[in-house]
């Protein structure tokens, strides 16, 4: 039975495989990622491993993403000895749901698959409901499936449409976008106000679901009914919810999570979502205010269970390039210890500093911030306790430790209590100023016991009243953005 908290650890599968061709001297596919790497992964405790970038692309997409002038110059602030093979196109132009040939086709995807399972991981793909490449085979065979767009539409909105060469008569199409940017350019929009793109889009689901254990998907939110029809002008029918429950007709149990914003998380969720991207949370923790956060925390655990909280991924920028040092330890010991999925990036754990573009299949040498390993080591270790990963959590309060400090403001703290007894404390002073506080347990039975106070992301160890700390609370005083994290114990 799972835990109902798991990790993912999110792989750049491009990147990896170019780096290890270098090492081997030749091309490297999925069979080159070792059993060696695989078993570290487990090891540290993961749940889940998501191979970005997996599926086929065309030669369409790579023109487009070698030749837009915008583009390319990130490319060459990534990549000072930018070459042209560093640019496949992105991995969101999907041509197809058959692995690339390049990373070893279907085969080499079944073996990964069946040696992840045999450590205990789960294997998630990317899924993009909104768009296709501009040279998937349903531009010739099904153009009924796309946003056809007229001369008039491509007058008011050049970046939106295209013209598109086929065998059969060239067509003007849409590209692909959200009702807040121009389109992409590498894109072709799919058209769910036809009821035919819907069954097609859920066909390939299908095949998706039988090549792995769930689907990250991609703007999740851009073919609900709302929004399609926010952009488009036409409502489809909702979508989602027959998708998902289509999908789990044939496999129990497969798992979908939502790439969403613009405050539809919950939406998500009632579609049949198993989670949904926190970003509202990641925000706040950039703002580096307190309070935003506890509120956010305060919500009720049947919707924050459900989501996917992170510091970075391929779409944001490194958690080391934008959380100041010190900050970036605290936002993650609330982002990870908080209740949902623990979503990690692929170099995150290292404190790599620059982000990989998806249209990109090399990534820069860059050297490993050993205190920042050493501090998600630790971090990795609590999360594999029982009590973080199938206990009950709740938010604590905290007053101030003397009339008129403010500084409690500054604090969050909330507690773990495991089906094995076991109990922690987690407080973090999430403010640039030394900050104090009490904070209340919620345990009656410490009262007129000693509890011993153990910090498992410190050395510190402290024996203190039961009656006390339940009556007046526990003392904290915290340097800027410090934090505990207590294994309580009654004795």
């Amino acid at each position: 039975m799972s835990p109902a908290y798991t990790s993912l650890y999110q792989i750049n599968t491009r990147a990896l495989l170019t780096e290890l061709s270098a090492t081997l001297g030749r091309a490297a596919t999925l069979d080159d990622i070792s059993d060696a790497e695989l078993d570290r992964i487990a090891a540290l405790g993961f749940d889940w491993v998501w191979l970005l970038s997996v599926w086929r692309t065309g030669s369409a997409g790579e023109r487009i993403s070698r030749a837009h002038p915008g583009w390319r110059h990130e490319f060459e602030e990534t990549l000072p000895d930018l070459r042209e093979e560093d640019i496949a196109g992105s991995g969101f132009a999907i041509t197809g749901y058959t692995v690339h040939p390049a990373l070893g086709g279907a085969p080499a995807l079944a073996r990964i698959r069946r040696r992840l399972r045999a450590r205990g991981l789960n294997l998630m793909l990317d899924f993009v409901p909104n768009h296709t490449g501009l040279d998937h085979p349903w531009v010739e065979e099904h153009p009924e499936y796309y946003v056809a767009g007229s001369e008039l539409d491509r007058t008011r909105a050049p970046h939106n449409y295209t013209w598109v060469r086929r065998a059969q008569g060239d067509l003007l199409l849409a590209h692909g976008r959200d009702p807040y940017f121009h389109g992409w350019p590498d894109t072709l929009q799919l058209d769910y106000a036809n009821p035919q793109t819907q069954e097609a889009m859920i066909g390939e689901l299908l095949k998706i679901a039988g090549q792995c254990d769930g689907v990250r998907c991609d703007m999740a939110m851009l073919v609900l009914p709302d929004v399609f029809e926010r952009t488009w002008g036409r409502r489809p029918v909702p979508f989602w919810a027959r998708a998902v429950q289509r999908v789990r007709k044939d496999v129990s149990g497969f798992c979908f999570m939502a790439e969403v914003y613009w405050d539809l998380e919950w939406t998500m969720m009632q579609e049949g979502f198993d989670y949904a991207y926190d970003k509202r949370l990641y925000d706040r923790l950039r703002e580096g205010h307190a309070r935003p956060v506890r509120e956010h925390l305060s919500a009720g655990l049947d919707y924050q269970n459900r989501l996917a909280r992170f510091m970075e991924n391929h779409d944001e920028p490194r958690a080391a390039a934008t959380f100041a040092s010190g900050m970036q330890e605290a936002a993650a010991i609330v982002t990870y210890l908080s209740p949902g999925l623990r979503f990690f990036h692929q170099g995150q754990l290292e404190g790599r500093r620059t982000r990989i573009s998806p249209h990109l299949v090399r990534a820069p040498r860059e050297p490993v911030d050993a205190a920042l390993q050493q501090f998600y080591e630790g971090l990795l270790t609590v999360l594999e306790r029982p009590s973080v990963r199938d206990g009950q959590c709740c938010l604590v309060p905290c007053t101030p430790a003397w009339d008129g400090n403010w500084t409690s403001d500054c604090f969050i703290a909330w507690c773990w209590h495991g089906h094995d007894g076991q109990r922690l404390l987690v407080a973090v002073n999430y403010a640039g100023t030394q900050s104090q506080c009490y904070v209340r347990l919620p345990f009656p039975d410490l009262a007129g016991r000693t509890v011993q106070l153990k910090d498992l992301m410190g050395a510190a160890t402290y024996d203190r009243d039961g009656g006390d700390v339940l009556s007046r609370g526990l003392y904290l005083d915290l340097p800027p953005w410090g934090y505990h994290v207590f294994e309580l114990t009654a004795l």
